[in-house]
């Protein structure tokens, strides 16, 4: 699918950048995604790293705070999105991307896209661009969401192409030519919640304030559970199931 013929609401990238900073679920992944690269790497700095599919520029502002000598690059299909981000991260450089054309060459020692792919209908041609880009020993660390059975009316509300089992994600990035150094589920200890909740609304239209505009003491709990699923991972458990997959890989 040419990512130009996605109908993405411009006003989504405002409506996000509000929400995100307050936000259990953003807060939590950007927590996740940030001790992934300082511990799961084996690297305690990162000399560049590239971020595909910035949106409005949170992961990237995490990045750029925690490694702060890294030569930071953004890019978004969007431009409603870089518009925000180059606000939120003016030491970062920005650009407009479509993933599938991608031509850089060994250009990058790390690459991130964080709930992005699942939007991409030739998910195989991104990954191996990626692989491409990077530099031999350079990583990759991806997010998307998992689980095929909990696609509800939010996943259409996201254009979302797929959801992806753990299986099928490996098994893709593998063939782009990665080995896969960590993966776990998140969003795990919530995932009946969360299936409860897909199930019992799947007949409703979709509605972001519900899942964006919460009370505050919602808010609170929830990212409170989150708290304690981040601890386990930092113990070392890695989560069979749950709302989304984490995956770092490394070019041979």
């Amino acid at each position: 699918m040419d990512q130009s013929s996605i109908p993405f609401p411009s006003q989504a990238f405002t409506y996000l950048s509000s929400a995100e900073s307050q936000h259990w679920w953003f807060r939590s992944r950007n927590q996740i995604i940030l001790w992934s690269l300082k511990f799961k790497t084996g690297r305690s700095s990162i000399r560049n790293f590239l971020e595909v599919g910035c949106g409005s520029g949170f992961v990237t502002s995490g990045i750029a705070k925690a490694f702060p000598a890294a030569m930071l690059e953004a890019t978004e299909f969007f431009e409603e999105g870089l518009i925000i981000a180059r606000q939120r991260v003016p030491s970062c450089s920005f650009r407009r991307l479509d993933a599938t054309l991608m031509g850089e060459d060994e250009a990058y020692d790390c690459i991130g896209s964080f709930d992005v792919i699942e939007h991409i209908e030739d998910d195989e041609l991104v990954l191996s661009n990626f692989y491409r880009a990077l530099r031999r020993e350079g990583f990759l660390l991806l997010t998307v969401p998992q689980h095929p059975s909990l696609w509800s009316a939010a996943d259409d509300y996201a254009h979302h192409v797929r959801r992806y089992t753990r299986s099928d994600l490996c098994r893709k990035v593998r063939r782009a030519g990665f080995r896969i150094e960590y993966c776990t589920s998140f969003v795990s200890l919530l995932l009946p919640i969360m299936a409860l909740q897909r199930y019992f609304s799947r007949n409703n239209e979709y509605n972001p304030d519900d899942e964006f505009k919460i009370s505050p003491l919602l808010n609170l709990l929830l990212y409170l559970v989150m708290q304690v699923e981040f601890v386990l991972l930092r113990g070392g458990l890695r989560f069979p199931a749950g709302g989304s997959l984490l995956l770092l890989a490394r070019k041979p």
